[in-house]
């Protein structure tokens, strides 16, 4: 029951994180666009769509996460070999900006990425992989005694 739980809170968490990134990454496309920012030369068109495709396919895979996880959490089965490589990817990725965020964000934005990263972990943990044919254990009877 546990691991239902966790899965589904990790899908909701990773919903709530798509959303964010995405508003995040709109105003920082609307700042740009109204600034007409240019960075080293570059046309400000181009740095505003560049921030608006990043923004849409962040939250495009955090959402693709959240339902591999969700999926996990209401079938209560372990996602498949694809499903569980793009968790790993998220869970490493997470790993590798919560090591940033520590130095440009601060400790409480570390400690989110932190707790994301633990939910996805515990996710990937407790949906192992499933066991198939002989290595199964508890399938067969005891071995009788001579």
């Amino acid at each position: 029951m546990l691991r239902r739980s966790v899965a589904i809170v990790t899908a909701l968490v990773l919903f709530g994180e798509a959303a964010g990134i995405f508003a995040v990454n709109a105003v920082l496309a609307t700042v740009a666009e109204n600034q007409n920012m240019s960075l080293a030369g570059m046309d400000p068109k181009a740095m505003t769509t560049g921030t608006w495709v990043l923004g849409g396919v962040s939250a495009l895979l955090l959402i693709g996460c959240g339902l591999i996880a969700l999926l996990a959490g209401v079938r209560d089965r372990s996602p498949g070999r694809f499903g569980r490589i793009t968790l790993i990817g998220c869970a490493v990725v997470h790993g590798v900006l919560g090591a940033v965020t520590v130095g440009l964000v601060g400790w409480a934005a570390f400690a989110f990425m932190m707790v994301v990263l633990a939910l996805l972990v515990f996710t990937l943990l407790s949906y192992g992989p499933e066991g198939r044919g002989e290595d199964r254990v508890g399938d067969e009877a005891a071995p009788a005694a001579v």
